[in-house]
Formats: C-alpha cells, sequence, structure tokens
C-alpha cells in the first residue's frame, strides 16, 4: 500500500461503476489528476472477480483474478472506488492462489490495492475548499469496506473537510444495507428487509443526500427509497458516491 504520494497510479473502475454510475468513476480520477497524480487506465480491466468467488466457483474467479494482475503490472498504487472490489483483490486473490508458482505476482499486485479514500486522505492528505451551498448529508459504510479494507473515519474526515456540508451520521451504520453482491438475488427477501431498516436509519437523520464508498450499496438503497416512495412512504433521498461528491463541492 502506498504511503508516499506517487506519480502515477492505476485506477481500477469496477463494473457498477462502469455501467450503472459513470460518473463516480470520472470524478475519482478528476479528484486524482488535479493532484497532479497520472492516472492509468488499463482499457482490458473487468471484473475483480468476486461474483464467481462468492457463488462457489474458485476456477472461475482465479481466471478473472489472473487476468486483473497480469494487467495491472507495473509497480504502481491500485485506486479502487469501493471497498467491496479492493477487498476481493487485496484480501481474497492470495488465498485462490496458494501452492501456484504465480502466487508471488499477486501477492504483489494484492499489496498494492488501495480504497479510494485511503488514498485521499493518508496519501495525499487531499485539501477541499468548499464551493457548493450548505447542505446536510449522512455516510452510509460498505461492510467491505470496514471489515476488510479496515477503512475507518478517513470518509467522513474528507465531508468534515468541506466548510459547508453538515455530516448526521447513521445511528446503526455498521449495519449491512443488504446488498451484499449476490446475497440480495439469492436471498431477495431478506436483503429486502435490510434495505428497510438502512432507509430508515437514513430518513431519521434529515439529510438531504446519502453518500457511500461502494456503488452496489447506493444502488441497493436507491431502489428501496423508490420503492418507498412508490407506495408514499416517504421521498426519494438523493444517493452519490462519496467521489461525485467531492468533486461537484469542489469544482464549482
Amino acid at each position: 500500500m502506498a504511503t508516499t504520494k506517487p506519480s502515477t497510479v492505476y485506477f481500477f473502475g469496477t463494473c457498477i461503476i462502469d455501467l450503472v454510475y459513470p460518473q463516480a468513476g470520472l470524478s475519482a480520477v478528476n479528484l486524482l489528476e488535479r493532484e497532479g497524480i497520472r492516472v492509468v487506465f488499463p482499457q482490458g480491466q473487468s471484473c475483480c472477480g468476486q461474483p464467481a468467488y462468492n457463488c462457489g466457483y474458485p476456477d472461475e474467479a482465479r481466471a478473472v483474478a489472473r487476468h486483473q494482475v497480469e494487467l495491472f503490472h507495473q509497480p504502481w498504487p491500485v485506486v479502487v472506488p469501493s471497498g467491496s472490489c479492493a477487498g476481493m483483490m487485496a484480501k481474497h486473490y492470495p488465498s485462490l492462489f496458494k501452492g501456484d508458482p504465480f502466487l508471488p505476482r499477486v501477492e504483489n499486485f494484492s499489496s498494492r490495492v488501495i480504497e479510494l479514500t485511503q488514498f485521499l486522505v493518508n496519501v495525499l492528505d487531499l485539501k477541499l475548499e468548499d464551493k457548493g451551498e450548505p447542505v446536510k448529508v449522512t455516510w452510509h459504510s460498505s461492510c467491505h469496506s470496514m471489515r476488510e479494507m479496515g477503512v475507518g473515519d478517513e470518509p467522513k474526515e474528507l465531508l468534515r473537510r468541506l466548510s459547508n456540508v453538515e455530516l448526521q451520521e447513521l445511528k446503526r451504520e455498521r449495519e449491512c444495507c443488504g446488498f451484499g453482491g449476490t446475497f440480495s438475488v439469492r436471498h431477495p427477501e431478506i436483503s429486502a428487509a435490510m434495505a428497510e431498516d438502512k432507509v430508515a436509519d437514513i430518513r431519521a437523520t434529515g439529510a438531504k443526500t446519502v453518500l457511500s464508498g461502494d456503488c452496489g450499496c447506493l444502488m441497493n438503497i436507491g431502489t428501496r427509497m423508490e420503492a418507498d416512495a412508490k407506495e408514499a412512504r416517504g421521498e426519494v433521498i438523493d444517493g452519490k458516491h462519496i467521489a461525485e461528491f467531492l468533486w461537484e463541492r469542489t469544482n464549482g
């Protein structure tokens, strides 16, 4: 993991950002480039392999992992705007290659993976000038960010550096939103109930926007809010990836 400011980084875009939230990825790249960092986005990158891994297909997950390791071969940090994908690549890739001659290359790759907010705070010590109107927001921490990547106060620290942003913390922040990747597909009723609890917690803050570092969470929370709105059970609160929010607030 990088501890000093590098001149060049890789950027791993993630599937959900690529397909559903492209502005989050573009904003993250803009934030990095504004700090004078050259951002390299390998065009051949694909999924991190987590869906196959979680569904019990290690061979398929291994093939996907090998592709990423070979593609991101230069000794640059791999910045990931998702604790979930970062956790897969940093923590689970080595276990897929135990006893394989390819393991040293995997371990080298995994050691260079860093979640975006950790990079912005711990490596760049990002300074932010807030150019937006006063707003109240709340923050949802994803399970993988906290429990696998060890993301703690970094996202909130970034938000506190914005002078016109009031952060209202969730009472049940450490609870899962119910997405869990393939969990939400295999157990939709349980996932929906968990999302309902998360949405109720968000509404109770009075925030106008809910932020997260994982777009899978935002997608699950947003879908639940839209369903509630159709049933006249509350308005849809805006959901954004923190990178998009930071870029909007500081780019005027």
